[in-house]
């Protein structure tokens, strides 16, 4: 079965039900419900869409909603080893390396992203949540 780290911008497409990404990213995540893909996310990426959801939603509501996302997922540490990997790499932005980094150290197979561009550089494929369905769910 396939391990794809899905990156931040999909988790929140998904628990911000933001249009016009929310479709694609339910069904993403739908198929990893169903245990038909292996999901992962950042330590981070539970930090920062915890910080976005909570603009829109109550502290309460906003806790809820990542317990009941953390049941689809498996969530990745955050470790010193991969902080430094992300300073010493190539991307511009620290936030896109350390998923980068992520989805290396952990031997992932591919990263989901709304933003392909962010992942130039990265040694693993890349897809939009649109491709990726597409090519391993049609």
């Amino acid at each position: 079965m396939m391990k794809v780290l899905i990156d931040t911008n999909v988790v929140i497409d998904l628990l911000a039900q933001r249009e016009p990404h929310y479709n694609s990213s339910a069904k993403l995540f739908t198929i990893a419900n169903g245990k038909k893909l292996n999901a992962y996310v950042s330590a981070l990426t539970i930090v920062t869409t915890h910080f976005i959801v909570s603009r829109e939603l109550s502290e309460t509501e906003t806790r809820k909603v990542i317990r009941k996302f953390k049941s689809i997922v498996k969530i990745l540490d955050l470790e010193s080893r991969l902080v430094d990997l992300a300073l010493d790499s190539d991307f511009k932005d620290f936030e896109d390396a350390i998923q980068f980094q992520t989805a290396i150290v952990n031997n992932l197979d591919a990263i989901i992203t709304r933003n392909k561009r962010d992942f130039k550089k990265s040694a693993i494929p890349v897809y939009t949540t649109e491709e990726f369905l597409e090519l391993y769910f049609k």
